[in-house]
């Protein structure tokens, strides 16, 4: 069973004692605040699907404090069930991923009923959520315990595109997209390893690598592990890119390019190319790069030759792209700055 990615809050007698279109102070309920804040610093997301008045509600979550916890609100009249669906679609998870709690036995079996997959728990047991295993993820680095403020912070570039104006090129250059690469460190391997096992179509080869073999990667003289992070004016993707390259005398091999699809549309994987070609080519080595064709990375062959890198060679489902000696480098695309650390 996977880990729980996201809690939804009911809020009267849940959240907090009392029901607001009673009347009622309803004060939070400090052990389910803390139940909160504790699972936050974990990386479990919030969000609410309450029956209530939309405009009393977000008010009494802003007025005590606990209004940024959550990164979905539904607050309306419809089925419970319903108001799951949503969240789990505008966060991107699955079902089976979400943990629903609320006082009311029907409202809990409702949403069982509807959504199998979800793990309803009653209000009285909200306090020791944070005590029960699907609670804990397997592992907690600073970039998990960022993520509400990766989604809230995708909210805000989703509200600014439906908005903007202008074309899609112009929205990009009004992001101010900010890419740092750097050598990946033993912070760096679970994201790095998630990276491998999750990016399909933005991958060269298709390879994973355990976090073990990434810590040798790292520590072996002749490979080089890179990993990009982005961000923009409204904050932090993350870490989305990872490049190994196996270092000769001569070449530096490009053994797997890939970049998260989640920013497929910001055109920022030529950027992390873009370096590892100029990286190896100030160190007098010809840039190869392997390509392993799979149903749904085409794109990525189709970068590489426009990167410049011709066809080498075929070993079985491989093939081997060498950049011509002496062909000067394309410019990288003008609306992403590049950071570099520890790469030069």
């Amino acid at each position: 069973m996977p880990k729980i990615k996201c809690t939804v809050w009911d809020l009267d007698d849940t959240l907090w004692d009392g029901v607001l279109l009673e009347g009622d102070r309803a004060s939070p309920r400090p052990a389910v605040v803390e139940t909160i804040r504790e699972l936050d610093r974990r990386g479990v997301l919030h969000a609410v699907a309450s029956r209530n008045v939309p405009e009393l509600a977000r008010s009494h979550l802003a007025e005590h404090g606990l209004a940024d916890y959550f990164c979905a609100l539904e607050i309306g009249w419809g089925a419970k069930s319903e108001s799951v669906r949503r969240i789990a679609a505008a966060l991107n998870i699955g079902l089976d991923t979400i943990a629903f709690v609320d006082n009311d036995d029907l409202e809990l079996a409702e949403v069982a009923a509807a959504c199998p997959e979800v793990r309803a728990y009653p209000a009285d047991l909200a306090a020791g959520l944070a005590s029960l295993p699907e609670f804990q993820p397997d592992h907690q680095t600073a970039e998990s315990r960022d993520r509400r403020s990766r989604y809230q912070a995708e909210q805000g570039r989703t509200a600014a595109r439906q908005e903007f104006p202008g074309t899609s090129a112009e929205f990009l250059a009004s992001l101010d997209l900010v890419m740092t690469v750097l050598p990946a460190t033993d912070d760096d391997l679970v994201r790095a390893h998630e990276l491998t096992v999750r990016t399909n179509q933005l991958n060269t080869t298709g390879l994973t690598f355990d976090e073990d073999t990434l810590r040798k990667l790292t520590r072996s003289p002749g490979h080089e592990v890179l990993v990009a992070r982005l961000a923009d004016r409204f904050g932090h993707y993350g870490t989305v890119g990872l490049a190994v390259t196996r270092l000769t005398a001569t070449d530096a091999e490009l053994q797997l390019l890939l970049m998260s699809c989640r920013v497929m549309s910001r055109g920022v994987g030529t950027v992390l190319l873009h370096h590892v070609m100029d990286r190896a080519l100030r160190r007098n080595r010809r840039p190869l790069a392997w390509f392993a064709p799979t149903p749904v990375n085409r794109v990525m062959l189709v970068t590489l030759r426009f990167a410049g890198f011709e066809p080498l060679e075929e070993r079985g489902d491989r093939m081997l792209l060498g950049y011509a000696p002496g062909r000067p480098l394309p410019p990288p695309p003008p609306h992403v700055s590049l950071i570099t650390g520890g790469t030069s």
